[in-house]
């Protein structure tokens, strides 16, 4: 989900920046670091969603 919000980020700062565009304090550079955000926070895997796991949290060896 932070990588979709991520992309529309980032399509809104190319907008701003391509028509010079500036909101008071919303610029193509607070846009483009947001989107940034939203990116390192889904490398990081945040909103991925919950993490289930049944029994161990390690994995057995194989036999």
């Amino acid at each position: 989900m932070t990588a979709i919000i991520s992309a529309v980020l980032f399509g809104l700062a190319l907008l701003f920046a391509l028509f010079g565009i500036s909101l008071s304090i919303i610029t193509a550079e607070v846009l483009m670091l947001a989107g940034l955000l939203c990116l390192a926070l889904h490398l990081a895997g945040v909103g991925s969603g919950p993490v289930r796991v049944r029994g161990y949290s390690r994995r057995r060896p194989a036999r």
